[in-house]
């Protein structure tokens, strides 16, 4: 622990910036490492908890003061302080910056007691796709893309800025994917429950089946673990998630960016695996899918015309997610059903593959969009002087 000596040394340093001011302000450099490292500290906490959250669901009927609530909740009380900060003092961002943030934590506050009342009225939530969480993961979203617009702006060149973002960016990967990891541990509660093994408590898996008007049986399990159509889980993944690797690539501007924020996002997952399943928690299937299309768009990037790319890229990644979508679903199934020492990690929830055709136009439009806005606000080239004009000599 600390000495009260280090945090009067840390209040004295801390304390002169303490000052009112509009966003933009000329921030100190070590300021303003201090407050995005902060931010980094912040959304650890958010998905260290989030990443025990639905597991935790999959196994224990729900309680508002459940542990991995409270380590979410540890992450969005620094997130608020740190809204704050940037608010009163203005250091840190300017006003698109500060206007994002304030706007994502505020739909965040406002989610958290509708979500608490939708569960008080409603009882269980059977999908992670219910309007209250994805009011709590917009807020995110925006929380997140300012922060990463404020570090983008802000951050001196070198190679700090360039790892920072990176993780800023795996975050922001991290919140659009987080719905879909209802069908990624769905499927293999569905199919431990094939296998006469069930992840869940009685009384969860009865409070599903009251809400639902059943019997526990196998009709109720598949609503409760796969509650959304198959087309949801792949189109969603190809164009929202693969829409944030594009746009990772562009703003860091390497070969590799991309493939390198999918693989910090599937290896967190990776190590989380069996930290969870180990101690007794339900497994889920693991997207490696994302890193393949990571790599593809890089790829596509070292096509310099940004529309041809943009078709190219749509179409290979298109083809290649959804190849490895049906390789990882090749070896699905049965061997899911054992409780405890599962042996095989890949693995997709159901998908209907004539969706490839929607993903792949979704995902143009939207690397058509996200290379046309980039486009809009990257800076003119400053225009060379004239020439000076040069007198010819009197004879």
């Amino acid at each position: 622990m600390k000495s009260p000596a280090s945090f009067k040394k840390a209040a004295a340093w801390a304390l002169p910036y303490w000052t009112r001011g509009e966003a933009g302000r000329d921030t100190p450099q070590d300021l303003f490492r201090v407050l995005y490292f902060g931010w980094l500290v912040a959304f650890t906490f958010k998905v260290l908890g989030s990443a025990w959250d639905v597991s935790w669901h999959f196994m224990w009927l729900r309680d508002d003061l459940a542990p991995p609530h409270l380590l979410n909740s540890a992450g969005t009380a620094l997130a608020v302080a740190l809204t704050v900060i940037h608010g009163y003092t203005g250091y840190g961002v300017d006003k698109a910056a500060l206007r994002l943030i304030q706007w994502g934590t505020g739909i965040f506050l406002i989610a958290v007691p509708l979500d608490l009342i939708n569960h008080r009225v409603n009882g269980l939530d059977i999908t992670s796709w219910s309007p209250s969480h994805i009011m709590l993961y917009a807020g995110t979203f925006f929380m997140i893309a300012g922060v990463v617009r404020g570090w983008f702006m802000g951050a001196p060149p070198g190679r700090e800025r360039v790892v920072v973002l990176g993780a800023f960016l795996a975050f922001f990967l991290e919140n659009v994917h987080f719905p879909e990891q209802h069908q990624e541990y769905g499927i293999l509660s569905l199919g431990a429950w094939d296998n006469h093994a069930v992840y869940a408590e009685k009384i969860l898996l009865q409070f599903a089946a009251d809400q639902m008007g059943r019997p526990v049986d196998r009709v109720m399990m598949t609503g409760f673990t796969l509650p959304v159509p198959d087309y949801l889980y792949p189109v969603y993944a190809v164009v929202v998630g693969l829409s944030v690797l594009v746009a990772a690539r562009l703003m860091i501007g390497r070969f590799g960016a991309a493939t390198l924020v999918a693989a910090a996002y599937v290896g967190f997952r990776t190590v989380a695996w069996p930290l969870l399943t180990y101690t007794g928690f339900p497994p889920s299937a693991l997207p490696f899918f994302l890193i393949v299309g990571g790599v593809l768009v890089d790829v596509a990037f070292l096509v310099r015309m940004p529309a041809v790319r943009a078709v190219l890229g749509a179409v290979g990644v298109t083809a290649g997610a959804f190849g490895a979508l049906m390789a990882q679903n090749a070896v699905m199934g049965p061997v899911y059903g054992a409780l405890m020492g599962q042996k095989e990690l890949l693995g997709a929830p159901p998908l209907a593959t004539s969706s490839a055709v929607w993903a792949g136009l979704g995902l143009l439009v939207a690397w058509l969009a996200i290379e046309w806005f980039a486009a809009r606000r990257r800076p003119l080239p400053v225009p060379a002087p004239p020439p000076p004009v040069v007198t010819p000599a009197t004879p």
